[in-house]
């Protein structure tokens, strides 16, 4: 192999696609008189009858539009290598061969609920008990297909690369979880909320107890149950936090806040360096999971108008939105959250002991990379301070992560509208214009469903709420969760070319505990130029 040219590897992949190309116009002549016969078949379930694509649907299209080529012409050529078409074959037997094994020769496009043998598991959202409520089971494995009561897949957006996994053969999709010793290391007993179907409408909050309340599910039906939920302890490590004790304004207690271990030199040996501190937490990862009728009902829609919307604006993605009226439970192709709890977390349940929070959405390039042009990891740094203070003082804090990048916009709109703003003249009273001008709209974060973590961990009031954001506010306390204090970011912890960030928000109607504006003192407001800030 290592002695073919560049040239004739080029020949001979060009050749391969048009051998593809062949076989699939072939296959599809013959497999477009074989549909036609067994779609006029009487015994052809219905919803089962949709060809598999590369065999039967795509290869009838590509019937129309692909050239034609001569069923005996040889598309390797004479001094192709022996060896290199025998490789391409045999790398195309096996996909074929494992494509058998892994699929049925038919998709099963979408079910309906007339159809024969299709049996949802019951599953009653807002039940009191887990028994009751029934198992979220989505999967498509023979076991369970028939029994599914929700629509999508486990995992959000990482499911596309469970899938990935599958047609690569690293990963068997029959493959059974062991789940011993991953019950939460941390309790988060069941609340009253979970029994009100109107509280929590975004995710399971069944989902960390899955392998234990449906243990007769997984175990003696083999359904393929997963949890959508994991409770963990860990250390949190920060640097912006060993200042803050360098400082003074957070002291070590031995329990929140603990002196991490002695750091070690290059050569092995201990360093006398101050290894700083660390923050002992509990956290919980949390998959989304949607009611649809209490989603819709949120949003001030109705369940068929989001049904329809989901459908259309992901492609067609999840065809059973249309067809299956009768499941109510859909997983859903997005990010999760991930709450942290600062103290111990019976506390958040608890209304004699002070709470403080933060509901923070996902800002990747300052969060994670520290960029200077908003205020999302100084805010994020400054609350998780504010939440060791609180939890020293004998109360609980909760920092609350979503991932909503960039507005729930995506960090590709986030960076085009920085390109907009830069070259448009970065002023205060352009920010949210600069937005519009792309997205269509200036933010997509609605946030009617994040209070659902919330109730989920039985809060019944906030002591401390470190927000600027009305849009947060008013849906805790619209959900009736009051909230006893609100506070924004001190001024001194704002990066200078953030301003135009916060002064447009002060202006839009953002909670501000210390200074007022209008549109027409956001001309003042200017972030810097491209050229200002390259060394």
């Amino acid at each position: 192999m290592s002695a073919i040219s560049d040239a004739v590897l080029t020949q001979i992949l060009t050749q391969l696609e048009a051998l593809q190309v062949s076989q699939q116009t072939l296959q599809a002549k013959l497999d477009t008189l074989t549909a036609s016969r067994s779609t006029s078949s009487p015994s052809s379930p219905k919803g089962v009858g949709t060809p598999i694509p590369g065999r039967h649907a795509d290869a009838a299209i590509m019937s129309a539009e692909a050239p034609t080529a001569a069923p005996q012409q040889s598309l390797i050529s004479p001094s192709t290598s022996p060896v290199v078409s025998t490789i391409i074959h045999h790398e195309k037997d096996k996909d074929r061969e494992r494509e058998r094994l892994l699929y049925p020769s038919r998709v099963m496009l979408t079910t309906y609920p007339d159809q024969h043998g299709i049996k949802p598991y019951p599953l009653q959202w807002g039940a009191g008990d887990a028994a009751t409520r029934g198992p979220v089971i989505c999967s498509r494995l023979p076991s369970s297909i028939k029994q599914r009561n929700a629509i999508g897949a486990h995992s959000g957006s990482y499911s596309i690369y469970r899938a990935l996994a599958i047609a690569m053969g690293t990963l068997n999709p029959a493959h059974k979880p062991d789940y011993s010793k991953t019950e939460p290391a941390v309790p988060i007993p069941p609340q009253p909320s979970w029994a009100d179907p109107t509280k929590i409408v975004s995710f399971d909050p069944w989902g960390h107890l899955v392998p234990q309340v449906f243990k007769h599910e997984l175990e003696d039906l083999g359904l393929d149950v997963r949890p959508s939920i994991a409770v963990t302890k860990a250390h949190m490590k920060l640097s912006e936090i060993d200042e803050a004790v360098r400082k003074g304004s957070l002291t070590i207690d031995g329990k929140i806040l603990l002196k991490s271990r002695p750091l070690i030199n290059a050569d092995g040996t201990e360093s006398s360096e101050d290894p700083g501190v660390e923050i002992s937490i509990s956290k919980a990862a949390v998959e989304p999971v949607w009611y649809l009728p209490g989603v819709a009902e949120r949003f001030g829609i109705s369940e068929s108008l989001l049904r329809r919307a989901l459908f259309e604006d992901t492609g067609g993605m999840y065809p059973e939105l249309i067809t299956r009226p009768d499941i109510k439970v859909f997983l859903p192709p997005i990010g999760n959250l991930t709450a942290y709890i600062f103290g111990n977390p019976a506390y958040l349940s608890d209304e004699t002991k002070e709470l403080t929070l933060r509901v923070h959405d996902e800002c990747n390039g300052s969060d994670v990379f520290g960029s200077d042009i908003c205020t999302c990891k100084p805010y994020l740094i400054y609350a998780i301070e504010e939440c060791i203070r609180g939890a020293q003082r004998g109360g609980v804090g909760l920092v609350v992560y979503f991932r909503k990048e960039g507005r729930a916009l995506g960090e590709v709109t986030k960076y085009l509208v920085y390109n907009l703003r830069k070259r448009g003249g970065d002023s205060a009273d352009k920010y949210f214009k600069a937005t519009e001008l792309i997205a269509g709209v200036k933010d997509m974060r609605f946030q009617a469903l994040m209070p659902d973590v919330l109730h989920w961990l039985g809060i019944k009031k906030i002591d401390n709420m470190v927000s600027m954001s009305d849009m947060k506010y008013n849906a805790i306390v619209e959900s009736g969760i009051p909230i006893h204090k609100r506070y924004d970011i001190p001024e001194h912890l704002l990066p200078p070319d953030s301003r135009v960030e916060i002064d447009a928000k002060i202006a839009a109607g953002y909670f501000s505990s210390n200074k007022k504006l209008t549109e027409a003192d956001l001309v003042k407001t200017v972030g810097r130029t491209w050229e200002e800030t390259e060394h």
